[in-house]
């Protein structure tokens, strides 16, 4: 079998790690465009200021850039001074104490520094003005044009074909599949290709009908003249690079000048339809007229920190187009519309070689085996993230929070609200505090449920922990295990699957036997061909050839749709319809009496087709919080009349609206597991605990052979860790003084008196009582292994 012909549209850094990577292991029948010279294009390669800070709240996007570091030193392409974040207030230090645990967690060495030591360590800052720092020794500066040049040097060795000055007119298909790329130098044929045109990339999307939620925007960059505490440096930067996050600022050396990056100006969308063609820029296409009057902020606010600057003046600076998304996270991926067209966009230089890698295992392999990529697949949005307006909104604010202090729990703002359940009304009758999944109006809370708090005693959680908090979620936790409580479960995707291929696809996909009576259900996980969890789910056996898929988002419909048979259909129906959980130990008599059918007789893992009242809907008999109870769907139009009716019967059952707050801490408390928060696509499901979920004496599934490899040596176990306090996750695990594994899913279990974590642990160490600390801010958490699940653990009280 020949080797497919890529085409790689964009020469910048992405397209020519891309390059590069794809030769490297064996695909050479590669060609680059790009519509203006090799190695500086004219895109946003060929001006960024190259300061590269790995640290992130993500562990997929520390570690491609970690990557990216690497492979530049190696290219000699990278100036490795350090990098240096500073505080100049008290919440900006605590912020960088949780980057430091982020560091700590994602594998990377970094130092926290005194107001003293952040100075020695770059002697233009102001001692009065800083109250600590962050430094990272491996950070530096990428030579962006040169790393072009150096990977595009290593593909052309390998027989790979780089053609600048080509612009790309078209992009021709037929029968849903890429053919080649029509350019104005003529038709280059091709089975696969990739959009790295950055800026470029919604034009070049559009070509095959695909909506690109990527908005350019310009970014302010400017240089000082001389500044005299650098007076005769002859090397480009002997000081780390530099970070201000507190006014949005960042600084690199240029010899004896300074450049300063600002993101605290108004955000200054620009239309791919808008940008020019390289011979028509002035400059060049990514390249547009600095404002000063934008900048003025910056200028004072950087005299002050850097007090030598105060003698120097701006002397040159550029607006610069860089991409956004509407979730800060890269777009990366094979279109749905069109099989062989892929993109890798939104791609910073700091990640850029990182993001050639894993496309390159992706098209090659099939999957990615370096990273986890379920945050950047382009796959993952909702249809209204789609719409222009929403990508240009959330683009705009996203560039304002480019260095804000976001909490894990913090919600888009705008636009808002878009998705609301059937119960929305009655939920803003209770006076329900909302944040948002997905799109969606979620109650984390109901304030009607403050009385509830007469008689309790709610621990309070730290600063941190009780932003996006109220001590009614402890109160609604314990209630729901007192007798019974709604929850809206709306937001949970939904897909039909059905057709007579329907049981033989399902079983292809999952781990589990859906090959079962009507009414069963079954918990299973879909796994890629490495035997990575790419998610889990409920399969619900409606009919002979009809399932009702529990999912957990839209890239669950993608890996369904692109692998069913011509006799099978996948549907998303979450918009069409509504689910309320109806949990607690008085559940069965809330709901029994609103219908005749026997629900003594409806065994755990079981559903049926029923009325409640006049409802008519599907029952599940699940519990995400481990109580006695269903989960109840009916169509959209008839949820209000669904939730109506269970309210008016519950009242003589104590029954009360319940949020997400209680519905995370009762989930950890029973030990259920949530898919992109504990285990990813790097997990496997003897390493996460679900070995029970996998089947293998069924028949052949995707990742059966790689699961027979994996289950046979497992070195890192999802592990259950009990606290005396509330951390948030991603918080470092330490044992010594040495960072073993971070914590996923984190809260207080309400009703066994407990913080509760879950982390990422060396199997060695995930025994029952073994000692380890958690690290959170400034603090050493006492943490224990515990035995799991915390509650119920004989599954009395689920089985009613």
């Amino acid at each position: 079998m020949t080797d497919p012909s890529v085409v790689i549209i964009g020469a910048g850094v992405v397209g020519a790690a891309l390059a590069d990577e794809l030769s490297a292991r064996g695909w050479t029948d590669v060609t680059v465009v790009d519509q203006g010279d090799v190695p500086a294009t004219g895109g946003s390669s060929s001006h960024a200021p190259g300061l590269v800070f790995q640290i992130n709240g993500s562990k997929t996007m520390t570690e491609m850039a970690r990557y990216t570091v690497e492979k530049f030193v190696e290219l000699d392409s990278f100036s490795q001074v350090g990098g240096l974040e500073v505080a100049t207030t008290p919440e900006r230090l605590a912020e960088l104490r949780r980057r430091h645990g982020w560091a700590a967690s994602w594998g990377i060495e970094t130092h926290l520094l005194s107001p003293e030591e952040s100075v020695a360590k770059h002697s233009l800052l102001d001692a009065g003005k800083v109250l600590g720092g962050l430094f990272i020794p491996t950070d530096g500066l990428a030579k962006a044009v040169k790393a072009v040049d150096a990977q595009l040097a290593r593909a052309r060795e390998r027989g790979v074909r780089v053609l600048p000055r080509h612009e790309v007119l078209n992009i021709r298909t037929d029968g849903g599949r890429v053919t080649g790329v029509l350019t104005d130098q003529g038709e280059i044929p091709a089975d696969i290709v990739v959009c790295c045109a950055g800026i470029w990339g919604p034009r070049v999307a559009r070509m095959v009908g695909m909506e690109l939620p990527l908005t350019p925007l310009a970014h302010q960059l400017a240089w000082t003249g001389q500044v005299p505490e650098l007076a005769g440096q002859t090397v480009e930067a002997s000081r780390p690079i530099l970070r201000h996050q507190d006014a949005d600022l960042y600084y690199r050396e240029r010899f004896d000048t300074l450049g300063i990056g600002y993101y605290g100006h108004r955000p200054m969308p620009v239309s791919p339809d808008d940008i020019l063609s390289v011979d028509a820029a002035e400059v060049m296409p990514s390249v547009l007229a600095f404002t000063p009057d934008d900048f003025a902020d910056a200028w004072r606010e950087t005299q002050e920190l850097l007090p030598s600057t105060s003698s120097a003046k701006v002397e040159e600076g550029i607006n610069g187009l860089f991409s956004f998304t509407t979730d800060h996270m890269p777009l990366m991926g094979e279109s749905r519309e069109v099989i062989g067209f892929w993109v890798a966009e939104a791609v910073w230089v700091t990640h850029s070689a990182g993001v050639g890698r894993a496309m390159a295992e992706w098209l090659v392999d099939g999957h990615c085996s370096s990273f986890d990529l379920h945050e950047c697949d382009i796959n993952r949005f909702e249809p209204h993230q789609l719409a222009p307006g929403y990508v240009l909104a959330r683009g705009c604010q996203n560039y304002v929070e480019v260095y804000d202090i976001i909490h894990p729990l913090q919600p888009m703002e705008d636009p808002r609200p878009l998705r609301t359940s059937p119960f929305y009304a009655r939920q803003q009758e209770l006076d329900a505090r909302f944040l948002e999944a997905g799109g969606w109006e979620r109650p984390q809370w109901y304030s009607a449920n403050a009385p509830l708090l007469q008689g309790r005693e709610i621990p309070t959680p730290g600063e941190w922990a009780a932003q996006y908090w109220s001590p009614i979620v402890g109160a609604e936790a314990q209630a729901t295990r007192e007798a019974v409580a709604l929850y809206d479960m709306t937001a949970l995707k939904r897909l039909e699957v059905s057709g007579p291929g329907a049981v033989a696809f399902l079983n292809r996909l999952t781990t589990g036997d859906v090959d079962k009576s009507v009414g069963s259900v079954t918990y299973c996980l879909l796994l890629d061909t490495d035997g990575g969890i790419r998610s889990d789910v409920t399969v619900a056996r409606l009919g002979p050839q009809e399932f009702q898929v529990g999912a957990n988002g839209n890239l669950d419909l993608d890996w369904l749709d692109r692998h069913r048979p011509a006799d099978v259909h996948v549907r998303d129906i979450t918009a069409g319809t509504c689910c309320v959980g109806v949990w607690g130990p008085r559940a069965r008599g809330l709901v029994q009496p609103l219908t005749s059918t026997d629900l003594t007789a409806l065994r755990y893992f079981r559903g049926t087709r029923a009325y409640i009242g006049n409802v008519p809907v599907t029952m599940l008999r699940l519990s995400y919080v481990g109580e006695l109870g269903w989960e109840i769907y009916t169509t959209a139009d008839m949820g209000l009349k669904l939730w109506d009716t269970l309210w008016k019967a519950g009242q003589d059952h104590g029954v009360i609206a319940a949020g997400r707050g209680a519905f995370t801490s009762l989930r950890l408390e029973k030990g259920y597991r949530s898919f992109g928060t504990d285990m990813t696509h790097e997990h496997d499901p003897y390493e996460a605990g679900l070995g029970f979920a996998v089947k293998l004496d069924k028949g052949d599934f995707i990742g059966r052979e790689a699961l027979l490899a994996r289950g046979e040596s497992v070195t890192r176990r999802l592990t259950c860790l009990l606290t005396d306090e509330v951390v948030m996750g991603r918080e470092p695990v330490y044992d010594g003084e040495r960072a073993v594994g971070y914590v996923t899913s984190a809260a207080y279990g309400y009703t066994i008196g407990k913080g509760i974590a879950y982390a990422w642990l060396p199997a060695s160490l995930a025994n029952p009582r073994q000692a380890l600390h958690i690290g959170y801010f400034d603090q050493r958490i006492d943490a224990v292994v515990a035995e799991e699940p915390l509650f119920d653990p004989a599954m009395q009280r689920l089985r009613g």
